[in-house]
């Protein structure tokens, strides 16, 4: 019986997800199956990790308005805060309003004060 030889098809395949998991160490890089497993578990990683992103983010932002908040006054807190301003109808996202807590301190005590009262 002679020697059959392989198609590209399944080398191409085994090159394109090595291309992949060329930054992996040991031999999460080199052996076929452990880069299938290993692009399966990177993969999921990355899918989890984006909703993920956009949770610490908002705590992140939470945190800072807060922190802010405090600062100025005593009496006042962050859940006071967004209350007053759903309240009044403002449209100020987390995003915007821990940027000017940043940025500018004295404008999130006006904004603030404009609200409470």
């Amino acid at each position: 019986m002679t020697r059959v030889k392989r198609g590209y098809i399944a080398r191409r395949r085994r090159t394109k997800r090595r291309s992949f998991a060329s930054t992996f160490g040991g031999a999460h890089s080199k052996l076929s199956r452990s880069i299938t497993q290993q692009n399966m578990k990177a993969l999921a990683s990355a899918h989890r990790d984006r909703g993920r992103k956009k949770r610490d983010f908002r705590r992140l932002w939470i945190t800072r308005i807060n922190a802010v908040t405090r600062e100025n006054e005593l009496s006042y807190s962050y859940s006071r805060l967004i209350h007053d301003l759903y309240k009044r109808q403002l449209l100020l996202n987390r995003k915007i309003l821990a940027q000017i807590a940043i940025s500018n301190k004295n404008c999130l005590s006006i904004i603030s004060n404009k609200i409470s009262k």
